[in-house]
């Protein structure tokens, strides 16, 4: 079969992360028979400098057209205002393509070192299209806003429809890959409404998966325990700020950003995604650490129906950072972007002989 995929590499180190996955993407769909169709468009300063927007309406129609999306970093806080072109892109495509599932492991890797010496694996379930995020949970303008000078308000953004598609996400994630527990994470106690009404709907959706274990955490004891006892947790399901900030936390526990891979999944488009940001104080020196971007399209082959491609990547990966010598320089290797890619193409292909 062809996958269509959609390539915007952002802004920073992106176009040599992307440079870097589209290699490996290549050789493990080609050693195992799909046939990738790349394509490449401009998203942020790239675009910003060619046009009026951060993101153009042809990119997004592109995005809805491919099979999937590989969204690089962008460095949207170095942007300049929404009315002046200054889009997030990555808010814009989940807002358009209906991204609503924000799926995050937090997986350790062997040989590597975790910042408390204890390995995890978790994945946490993050709705991506609602709660405190200004930028997509109004259908026109934004959620923030200045009634007088010197004084702001945000608004929340929680729906039954929201909480079902992710609950149902999760719980069906778990029954499928053998996971054991799901934890909703929440903030009840204090946000009784609207947190109220998510638990309501993640319980009524628990009760339909009696072989799965479900509890409830108050997101601030989550954080604490992530720290403590990673081990208690399998899947955490949470609305969207809650499950940015745990994942962020949950990856950095595991070994850091760097390697935590991400995708952003709809009922009809899905887009990975590095959970890194831009990092432009390393842009163009071949020192940016591609496994998070290369793990994230990983997981987009996976959805799209390539698994032998996926678990190729997956392999390659844990392999190269099993040892030192095959690792990137912040990781202690010799490695730069665009070797660690070679490297993994040669395990790939190796695989295979």
């Amino acid at each position: 079969m062809t996958i269509s995929l959609l390539c915007l590499a952002g802004d920073g180190i992106g176009p040599e992360i992307m440079a870097a996955t589209k290699h490996v993407v290549a050789a493990a769909t080609g050693e195992t028979g799909e046939q990738i169709d790349f394509t490449d468009r401009d998203i942020g300063f790239a675009s910003l400098e060619r046009g009026k927007s951060t993101i153009e309406r042809d990119v997004i129609d592109a995005a809805l057209a491919a099979d999937g999306v590989i969204l690089g970093p962008v460095s949207h806080n170095d942007y300049p205002p929404r009315e002046d072109g200054g889009l997030n892109p990555s808010g814009v495509l989940r807002k358009e393509l209906d991204l609503y599932a924000n799926i995050r492991p937090a997986q350790s890797f062997d040989g590597l070192p975790t910042p408390t010496g204890r390995d995890v694996d978790l994945v946490i379930f993050r709705e991506n299209l609602e709660g405190f995020y200004a930028d997509r949970n109004l259908y026109a303008g934004s959620g923030e806003f200045m009634p007088v000078p010197g004084v702001a308000m945000a608004m929340r953004l929680i729906t039954e429809r929201g909480s079902e598609r992710i609950g149902r996400a999760a719980f069906e994630f778990a029954s499928r890959n053998a996971r054991k527990k799901v934890t909703a994470a929440h903030k009840a106690n204090v946000m009784r409404t609207s947190d109220g009404l998510f638990l309501n709907v993640i319980r009524r959706i628990a009760a339909d998966h009696p072989d799965i274990q479900y509890e409830e955490v108050l997101v601030d004891a989550a954080a604490a325990l992530l720290v403590r006892d990673p081990d208690r947790f399998d899947v955490i399901v949470t609305t969207n700020m809650f499950g940015d900030i745990l994942s962020d936390l949950a990856t950095e526990l595991a070994g850091g950003l760097g390697l935590a891979a991400s995708l952003n999944l709809g009922a009809q488009n899905a887009a990975a995604q590095a959970q890194h940001g831009s990092a432009p104080d390393i842009a163009g020196q071949d020192r940016a650490n591609p496994t998070s971007l290369i793990g994230s399209a990983a997981m987009l082959l996976r959805h799209l129906g390539a698994p032998k491609a996926a678990s190729a990547i997956d392999n390659a990966l844990k392999t190269a950072l099993a040892q030192p010598e095959t690792r990137t320089a912040d990781l202690g290797g010799p490695l730069g972007t665009q070797a660690f890619a070679s490297v993994l193409v040669k395990l790939i292909e190796e695989s295979d002989a």
